[in-house]
C-alpha cells in the first residue's frame, strides 16, 4: 500500500469545493517554502476569504502564538503523569525542525504561521483542525504490534540524531507532509495501519473539524491551509457525506487504543518471581539468599546508575538510581526513573533560560546533555532503560544461581 500522489507544489495546487452553503479553498503548501508562505499571505490579504482554517492542532497553534509556553512548564508533573516520553518525543521532533531552519534557512511550518498571522491582521476566524500531535503520536505507536515498536522509536531517534547535518532527501519530504509524516514515512508505505492513523485518519479528522466549526456555514468563503500531501484526502472526506454533528466520530479519532493488558501485569510477575527467588534461596540456606540479594543489587542497580551516569546527572543522583533500582524494581506503582529525575530536579533545578533555550539546545545531540530540562528527561529515560535491563539480567542470574546453571 502506498500513500497518494503529492500534488506538484510549485504551482501552488488548490481544489475548490462547495459544501452547504460554503466554498472551500483548499491550499496544498510546501512546508518548507517561502512561496507557500508568501501564497499563503497574497490569498488572505486579497480578502477574499471570510475564515482560515490551518493544518494544526490547539497545542501547535499555541505554540506558534506563544513560542514562551514551554517557560510554563512543571517538568515534576510532567514527569509524575508519565508523559515524560511524549515530551521527548516532541522536542525530539522540534529538533528536527530546527535544524531544517538552520540548513535551508526557512522554518518548517512558516506557512501556518504566516496563516497565523494574516488572519489575526486581517481579523478574521482562525480553525485549527488538525488532531493534537500527542494522540497521532500515541496512535501510531498503538497500531503496530509491540514486536515493531522498538523500530518505530529507533527511526525516530536515529533520524533525528544521526547526522548533525539535514540532508537534501530530508528537505524534500518535507515538502511534501509534515515532520511527524516525514519521520515515519518508510514505516508508512509499508504498514496499512500505519499510514492510517498517520495519514488517512488526519484527513477524515480534518474535514470533521471543518464541519464542526463551519456546520451551520456561517462562513461562506473559507481557505484551508494544509500540507500538500493531505489535500487529495481531504477533498474526499470533505466532499463525501459527513455527520450533522461530528463529536462522536471525532472521539473515536482522538481515543487512544487501550494498552494490551500483558505489559502491566508483567512487572507484579517478575516481581513476584524475583521475591518468591529471594525466599527459596533463604530457606536453602543464608549464604545463598545473601548472594541472590547482593547479586540482584548490583546488576539492577548498577545498571540504572550507569543509564544515569551516561546522562550526565549529578553525581548524588546517580547513587540515588543504584539504590532505588533494586527497589522500585519490586514495587511498580513507582519507577526508578521518577526517582532519579525527581533526585535530579532537586540538585539542579531547571532555570528559567533553559526552558527558554530548550528547542535550540535540543536541535543538537550535544545540545540534550547541555539543557537542564532535556537532560532531566534523559535522567528518567535511561534510568527507567536501566533498571528494566537490570530486572531482566538479575532475574536470569537469580534463576541460574537457584538451579546451579550460573557461571
Amino acid at each position: 500500500m502506498t500513500a497518494p500522489a503529492t500534488p506538484d507544489i510549485a504551482s501552488g495546487p488548490r481544489k475548490q469545493l462547495r459544501k452547504h452553503e460554503t466554498d472551500y479553498t483548499l491550499l496544498g503548501t510546501a512546508h518548507v517554502s517561502k512561496v507557500s508562505a508568501d501564497e499563503v499571505r497574497s490569498l488572505i490579504q486579497s480578502g477574499e476569504f471570510d475564515a482560515v482554517a490551518v493544518e494544526l492542532c490547539p497545542a501547535r497553534h499555541a505554540n506558534m502564538v506563544n513560542p514562551d509556553a514551554l517557560a510554563k512548564m512543571d517538568l515534576f508533573q510532567v514527569i509524575k503523569q508519565g508523559k515524560a516520553g511524549m515530551v521527548a518525543a516532541n522536542l525530539a521532533l522540534g529538533s528536527f525542525q530546527q535544524r531544517v531552519a538552520e540548513e535551508s534557512g526557512i522554518a518548517p511550518g512558516e506557512e501556518m504561521k504566516a496563516a497565523i498571522e494574516e488572519a489575526k491582521a486581517a481579523d478574521l476566524p482562525l480553525m485549527a483542525i488538525d488532531r493534537d500531535v500527542g494522540i497521532t503520536l500515541k496512535r501510531v505507536y498503538r497500531s503496530v504490534p509491540w514486536w515493531q515498536r522498538t523500530a518505530l522509536v529507533s527511526g525516530l531517534v536515529g533520524s533525528l540524531f544521526s547526522r548533525e547535518k539535514v540532508t537534501s532527501e530530508e528537505i524534500e519530504k518535507l515538502k511534501e507532509g509534515d515532520v511527524l509524516e516525514s519521520t515515519f514515512s518508510e514505516f508508512a508505505q509499508e504498514s496499512e495501519k500505519l499510514y492510517q492513523a498517520l495519514i488517512a485518519e488526519r484527513d477524515h479528522y480534518m474535514a470533521l473539524r471543518l464541519a464542526q466549526e463551519n456546520g451551520d456555514s456561517r462562513y461562506k468563503k473559507v481557505l484551508v491551509v494544509v500540507g500538500a500531501g493531505h489535500l487529495k484526502g481531504l477533498e474526499e472526506n470533505l466532499a463525501g457525506h459527513l455527520p450533522e454533528d461530528p463529536r462522536e466520530q471525532l472521539d473515536i479519532l482522538e481515543a487512544v487504543p487501550p494498552a494490551s493488558r500483558w505489559p502491566k501485569l508483567l512487572p507484579w510477575i517478575i516481581a513476584a518471581l524475583i521475591i518468591t527467588g529471594f525466599v527459596i534461596g533463604f530457606n536453602r540456606n543464608t549464604e545463598l539468599g545473601m548472594q541472590l540479594v547482593l547479586d540482584w543489587v548490583l546488576i539492577n542497580g548498577g545498571l540504572s546508575a550507569l543509564g544515569v551516569l551516561i546522562a550526565g546527572a549529578h553525581p548524588l543522583t546517580v547513587v540515588t538510581a543504584f539504590v532505588a533500582a533494586p527497589l522500585t524494581s519490586l514495587n511498580p506503582t513507582i519507577g526508578a526513573g521518577f526517582v532519579a529525575a525527581g533526585a535530579e530536579l532537586w540538585l539542579r533545578k531547571p532555570k528559567v533560560a533553559d526552558f527558554s533555550r530548550l528547542r535550540q539546545d535540543t536541535a543538537s545531540l550535544k545540545g540534550w546533555w547541555k539543557n537542564r530540562v532535556s537532560r532531566t528527561l534523559l535522567v528518567f529515560i535511561f534510568a527507567t532503560l536501566g533498571s528494566a535491563a537490570g530486572t531482566y539480567i538479575g532475574g536470569f542470574r537469580i534463576f541460574g544461581l537457584l538451579t546451579g546453571t550460573a557461571g
